[in-house]
């Protein structure tokens, strides 16, 4: 492969006037001009016209305190691949968190395309210029590490698919037209795990929080939020915040401190709200929590002139937080409501029979597993060691391989150890950290994840135990649920407003889409062993059944 050509000059007139040379000046470069002080940042670009463009940045006030420009040339780069790079540069520079980037969304036009040969740009091309800069100790980390960072994963400026892109562009006008309006305006968008709804939503939110600042925008000035009612989640933006120069940690809340600081006057005059993984909202007053009314949503919406929410209904995990299609619906019908679905599955790796063949089984029909002969390996285990192992070894091969179980043992926020399947599995529940999200604590691998600290979140390889609250019958050929098995309590609190048949098969429901959840974390494989002998040899003969197919 042809040398990739790096030129650093200071960041001043008198350098950038000297700039010359083979496949630099008036031929697509990529450019990084970047300071080393005490508050590292950073701006990323490309460009046909390398000196015109510096002299702009140059009378640029945002870009008064960088001090040097890194100028990438290769001989044969064509402006499709340099726009590649500059969007890898930006996602990966966010992921290594060295520098506070003053990129702003320039277009809402970054959609996944394809040009001629894109694999050897965005891999091989990237993979040497990264170690450049690498060696000039401009980046910390290599990109194996960064890849399985979430917030790599989760960059509002990761490239988006045509369906992906359509709903932020309809969102966006949503947000203009609206804005103005007198009254509440839903925006709700739903669809299942894995197919890329938080990843919409961070791009989107950055792109509404870069319109604050433009005096052209219907959205100039406005206040804006993003909440999710999961800690980890919360970790994540925040931490993406800290990388992009409109983006506030103050603006990513839970729900009930949203809506607490708002009726305290602490936050005044709500604009937008977009609302992560809706299904995981209070539908009833949480006292204990310092929530005092009915449901998370109503009050959301009342306290905002757009409301956008994200919703899956099949990952509702607590009665207090239980919805479906019909709790939404009698919310959102008194407001302004359009309602958009994106169905294209974007996580795991694999045919479509694989996420149809989880659907069908948390749905209690058994079907033979697919045989996959793709990059997704999906595959039953007879014992409990040879999963354990099997993960160990994906985790040390490609990283961010872990093991997660079903609420079927005991765990407590008490700082003590509890144990999953003592007698097979023998290893400790997760322990969760302030600043890091589960998964990414190498520590974890001799932990056992519950859906509390994988929602939301990919792993590469996920290892699902099975617990004893899903068994099997043969006679029926259906998965047997013991609610009294299943150890989230919290998530069992009985609700006065259901009836007891409504209550116990609301639990029922819990414990599937748990289940659900946790087989749709892998990215390119999905490991099972049930600690039910019956089940596991069921899955054993599905197995079997689907290589005969």
């Amino acid at each position: 492969m042809e040398e990739i050509i790096f030129k650093q000059h200071p960041f001043t007139h008198e350098a950038i006037q000297k700039i010359e040379g083979s496949f630099i000046n008036d031929y697509p470069v990529v450019y990084i001009i970047y300071n080393d002080d005490k508050k590292p940042m950073a701006y990323i670009g490309q460009t046909v016209h390398i000196k015109q463009r510096i002299y702009q940045h140059l009378k640029d006030s945002k870009r008064k305190n960088l001090k040097a420009t890194l100028i990438i040339g290769y001989e044969k780069f064509n402006q499709s691949a340099t726009y590649n790079i500059e969007t890898n540069l930006i996602n990966y520079f966010i992921a290594d968190n060295q520098y506070q980037l003053q990129n702003v969304s320039q277009t809402t036009e970054n959609q996944v395309h394809n040009y001629f040969d894109k694999s050897f740009y965005h891999r091989d091309v990237f993979k040497q210029i990264w170690t450049g800069l690498k060696e000039r100790q401009i980046v910390k980390d290599d990109i194996e590490v960064l890849e399985n960072k979430d917030i790599f994963k989760l960059s509002p400026y990761k490239a988006l698919s045509a369906a992906q892109l359509k709903v932020k562009h309809d969102v966006l006008d949503y947000c203009n037209k609206n804005i103005k309006k007198n009254g509440q305006q839903v925006f709700l968008i739903k669809g299942e795990a894995g197919t890329g709804k938080s990843v919409v939503l961070s791009s989107l939110f950055n792109t509404i929080q870069d319109l604050t600042k433009d005096k052209s925008s219907p959205l100039f000035k406005t206040n804006n939020y993003l909440l999710v009612n999961h800690g980890e989640m919360i970790k994540t933006y925040k931490s993406i915040a800290s990388s992009l120069p409109n983006l506030k940690k103050r603006s990513f809340l839970k729900p009930t401190t949203f809506i607490n600081q708002v009726d305290k006057k602490v936050i005044k005059d709500v604009d937008i709200v977009l609302v992560d993984e809706a299904h995981l909202l209070l539908s009833k007053e949480d006292t204990y929590n310092s929530f005092n009314y009915k449901n998370h949503l109503e009050e959301i919406i009342k306290r905002s002139k757009v409301t956008v929410i994200i919703f899956d209904p099949k990952q509702v995990l607590k009665l207090k937080s239980y919805w479906n299609e019909d709790t939404i619906k009698e919310i959102t019908k008194a407001y302004n409501t359009t309602v958009y679905h994106l169905t294209d599955q974007f996580r795991i790796q694999a045919s479509d029979r694989v996420p149809y063949w989880i659907d069908q089984f948390v749905s209690n029909n058994l079907l033979p597993i697919p045989n996959e002969r793709s990059n997704f390996e999906f595959k039953v285990f007879e014992n409990s060691d040879d999963i354990k192992q099997a993960i160990f070894k994906k985790n040390d091969e490609v990283g961010l391989s872990r093991l997660v179980s079903t609420f079927d043992y005991l765990h407590k926020k008490d700082g003590n150890t509890y144990i999953v399947d003592k007698g097979g599995i023998n290893l400790p529940w997760n322990h969760t950290s302030d600043s890091f999200t589960w998964a990414e604590q190498a520590s974890t691998i001799r932990e056992v994840g519950s859906i509390y600290t994988v929602q939301g979140f990919d792993l590469n390889y996920v290892g699902v135990i099975i617990g004893p609250s899903i068994s099997y019958d043969p006679e029926t050929d259906k998965l047997l649920i013991d609610t009294k098995k299943y150890k989230d309590t919290e998530a069992y609190r009985r609700r006065q407003d259901l009836s007891v048949e409504e209550n116990e098969k609301s639990k029922v429901d819990i414990i599937l889409n748990s289940l659900n959840v946790l087989m749709k974390r892998g990215i390119y494989g999905l490991y099972l062993y049930a600690t039910d002998p019956k089940l596991r040899k069921r899955l054993l003969e599905l197995q079997e059944e689907g290589r005969n197919v």
